[in-house]
């Protein structure tokens, strides 16, 4: 420790909780990723979620005892960010975790030890809650029962993992008592440092001061709703920093939906604060980048990976920042005609104008205007809001909001009975495909089984395995076990079609009893399919050379964000903002099958984790390592953490071709490949088609190309001739039906037409439409419904200048009458078009329409 160390800093606290208990025999552990493997939650809510299968006895523990600072998010009560003192979507809770080993005394003893020796809380104002029935931890803790208070402040969680809680809601005491505690790090900095709240101690403070200073304001001089709003900022943009990290992009579902919603959170705050662009003059720029750099320069002792992603992070920030900003800018333009519509109906019904609630929910939830800014410009306008409406809709957001996921399950399961019987398979299948093996269990359909005969699908578990297990993107082997009996010969064999992993690292085998009998206790010649595990080989390497090529194309910022390695192809989703141009695509492609030319000797082996990430090795997206890790290196290539199959050189590739390159999700692209014999079948394909297309040209398959060209340019011109054709026989036809025009009576007569023109396809419909208007002469009204398909109902409105002025809208009208055709549309004052699925309902949507409009522009014109 240096003398000029802060005791009380944030970092210090962290290091001198984990120092305590690592003295104590706990295993120092990293933080886990946010993005959790646990299927129950989105995102890692609490720091025992990392040993979350140790607790289950899913998985053999590998040490007694543990201690982390782990990373954490939680948003389901994001709308008391800011507002209350302790209330973050990102925090640090500090845990030490006993499996089995120490129990409450021990755990009682050092948290009580930890808070008044070593960080020096003054006892007297330490109080102890005890759950109400745990009398063995009163007992120890020799203080009385404390009722939750406003006063009083949370800072350390101990909890004993002793009962099992039946479906009977009766309890009955687990084989194993563990120890789940959590220390929240900005609550215990927020004592230490004597500061009035979380946000104010040097965890978060430095981020809002960034806040601060492009907002242009001082935080200890602001009133507390700005306070509020820096807050936010700060705490929010610590969130998003540490999510984009760990991979996290922004969508509309799922993990990318929460990062999305919180940047989203946090630009509104800023336009609150009046920040916007970049705050160095460009107006249109974003400023969320400048403060999450702030965020970064703090990482280190939390994350040291943040900073080694720090241009990824902040291009990915910067994007998402630049497409909400477009979108308010759309929502401000909403906001304008809404408040207009507010205006107008006001005069017309004599009462007071308001905006109503469902529109600035609208203008909130999907343009993510602030509700603040709204009820600003609709105040200057003259506009009431429609608050009380507002809120209804917003409750009944949060109600389906927070009828989420925020709650770790934990209950024993069979596993953990299975987990005491069954030992880690022992994989072979780096050095052989082939080896005798044991069976240690059966199971058909999850129950398990002595024997299990012809024709049943079975899971198989052995002691050890040339089969690998699907995990790091790549596919399990196939093959096939074989038992013999006296003779040599065959009394059982079967089919593996699959293999995965469970309970840690046992292998499942699963696949078909093709002959015979297979019993528990029986040894098995267990064999791998060759020619299949060659093909996964291939795509595997494949894949990390498409990685080291695709980070010296478009840069050393992009990264894996997830794989298959499949027998027929090989899939690679990386972090990337845009589509790759074609010579982008080209040079990948030749850099890697230049490396395949090259026939590179690969070079594998075990070395501490961080031994192998000094020599610079990359990790598997997604994936979980131990203290020892596999280094698969193509020198002067690629060096990546895999405990993947692999070719022993690139030659044994062959060759490699992209067979497609596309977006699958905000910021995510997806490249598909083939190799090796993948890659032959795959050319071999596409030179068969191709011949059979020149066939059927009777061209040379060189001239493919241009004669399609040729037939395309044919194939338009024939429709745009087609289309004329149909617009002038809907201009005839309007004509004729020109004749049941109805007139208004008024100071100029108001011509309205509404008529069906049978089979008339859209495009022509709308021809017709804007011809009668035009002929009828202003002011006129002319609706126009046609089916021209099975199922397919098309609507046009059009309505001339006249009309409009009488507040009759186009796009207003049509869509009552489309919703009758079982369909919906809209569009301009003057012009509208719709759709619908329900032609038997057109003749009374367009007799409804008539009367409908007959009816309101009489009122309108005074008659």
């Amino acid at each position: 420790m240096k003398a000029t160390e802060n005791l009380v800093s944030g970092d210090s606290i962290r290091r001198r909780f984990i120092d305590f208990y690592a003295s104590r025999g706990h295993k120092v552990l990293r933080s886990s990723s946010l993005v959790s493997d646990d299927p129950t939650v989105l995102l890692t809510i609490a720091g025992m979620l990392q040993f979350k299968p140790i607790f289950l006895g899913k998985v053999p523990r590998a040490f007694p005892r543990a201690t982390t600072a782990q990373k954490c998010i939680r948003t389901n009560d994001v709308e008391n960010v800011g507002r209350t003192s302790r209330h973050h979507t990102f925090f640090e809770m500090l845990g030490n975790f006993s499996f089995g080993d120490y129990f409450k005394r021990e755990a009682i003893g050092w948290a009580w030890e930890l808070s008044i020796e070593e960080f020096g809380l003054p006892a007297d104002r330490v109080w102890i809650s005890v759950y109400e029935d745990d009398d063995e931890a009163f007992k120890i803790w020799h203080e009385e029962d404390l009722e939750d208070d406003s006063r009083f402040l949370e800072f350390y969680n101990l909890v004993f993992m002793q009962y099992n809680r039946k479906d009977d809601g009766s309890l009955e005491p687990l084989k194993q008592q563990n120890i789940d505690t959590g220390l929240g790090l900005e609550r215990l900095a927020r004592i230490l440092q004597k500061v009035p709240n979380n946000y104010e101690t040097d965890l978060v403070y430095p981020i809002i001061q960034k806040a601060s200073e492009l907002a242009a304001v001082s935080y200890h001089d602001a009133d507390d709703k700005k306070k509020m709003q820096l807050k936010i900022i700060g705490d929010h943009t610590r969130a998003i920093v540490y999510l984009l990290s760990d991979g996290v992009l922004p969508s509309n579902v799922g993990r990318g939906y929460v990062v999305r919603q919180l940047i989203r959170r946090a630009v509104r705050t800023g336009w609150l604060l009046g920040i916007k662009g970049n705050c160095k003059g460009n107006i249109e720029g974003a400023f969320l980048p400048a403060i999450a750099q702030t965020v970064i320069e703090m990482s280190t002792a939390i994350d040291p990976e943040v900073k080694a992603r720090a241009s990824r992070i902040i291009g990915e920030l910067q994007r998402e920042e630049l497409r909400f900003v477009q979108t308010l800018e759309r929502g401000e333009k909403l906001l304008e005609l809404k408040l207009a519509e507010a205006l107008s109906c006001a005069k017309q019904s004599e009462r007071s104008p308001c905006l109503l609630g469902n529109d600035v929910f609208l203008l909130y939830a999907t343009y993510g205007y602030p509700v603040e800014i709204t009820t600003e410009v609709a105040i200057e306008k003259g506009v009431e809001i429609d608050r009380e409406g507002f809120d209804i809709e917003m409750e009944e957001h949060r109600r389906q909001s927070q009828a989420n996921h925020n709650i770790v399950k934990l209950g024993v399961e069979n596993g953990g009975d299975l987990a005491e019987k069954v030992a880690d398979t022992e994989f072979l299948g780096y050095d052989t495909l082939s080896t005798k093996a044991m069976v240690q269990s059966l199971f058909v359909n999850g129950k398990p089984m002595l024997q299990v005969s012809e024709g049943n699908e079975v899971e198989i578990l052995l002691d050890k395995t040339p089969f690998y297990a699907e995990s790091g993107g790549q596919i399990g082997d196939q093959g096939s076990l074989y038992v013999t009996g006296d003779q040599r010969e065959w009394t059982a064999v079967v089919q593996i079609q699959d293999v995965k992993k469970s309970l840690g690292s046992v292998f499942v085998h699963k696949g078909t009893i093709k002959e015979g009998i297979l019993e528990v206790g029986k040894e098995v010649e267990a064999t791998v399919d060759p020619k299949l595990r060659q093909r996964a080989k291939v795509h595997h390497t494949a894949t990390h050379l498409l990685q080291s090529a695709l980070k010296k194309v478009i840069g050393e910022e992009t990264s894996q964000a997830g794989s298959l390695v499949a027998f027929d192809r090989l899939r690679f989703d990386f972090n990337f903002h845009r589509p790759l141009v074609d010579g982008e695509l080209d040079e990948i492609e030749r850099l890697i099958n230049g490396w395949i030319g090259d026939a590179i000797l690969l070079q594998t082996k075990v070395l501490p984790m961080t031994d192998a990430k000094k020599a610079g090795a990359i990790a598997m997206f997604g994936e979980k390592y131990g203290e020892e890790v596999r280094v698969v290196e193509v020198p002067g290539v690629s060096m990546e953490l895999c405990g993947g199959t692999h070719v022993n050189c690139t030659s044994e590739i062959r060759a490699f071709k992209i067979v497609s390159e596309q977006g699958i999700a905000s910021g995510i692209r997806r490249i598909e490949a083939v190799a090796g014999e993948a890659y032959i079948e795959y050319t071999n394909g596409r030179d068969s088609q191709l011949r059979r297309l020149g066939s059927t040209l009777n061209v040379k398959t060189d001239e493919v190309t241009t004669r399609v060209g040729n037939l395309l340019k044919e194939l338009q011109a024939a429709r745009n001739e087609v289309s004329a054709l149909r617009a002038k026989a809907a201009v005839y036809q309007a004509s004729v039906i020109s004749s049941k025009v109805v007139s208004i009576e008024a100071s100029t007569p108001i011509r309205v037409l509404v008529e069906n023109m049978d089979d008339v396809d859209a495009a022509s419909l709308k021809v017709a439409a804007e011809y009668l208007v035009e002929k009828l002469q202003d002011p006129a009204a002319v609706v126009l419904g046609s089916a021209p398909d099975e199922g397919k109902v098309s609507l046009v409105a059009a309505f001339s200048p006249g009309v409009v002025k009488l507040g009759v809208q186009a796009g207003k009208f049509i869509g009552p009458m489309a919703k009758l055709c079982g369909g919906g549309g809209g569009g301009r004052p003057n012009f509208a078009q719709a759709g619908g699925r329900k032609p038997e309902n057109l003749s009374s949507a367009l007799e409804k329409a008539r009367t409908d409009l007959l009816s309101v522009l009489t009122e309108k014109s005074g008659q």
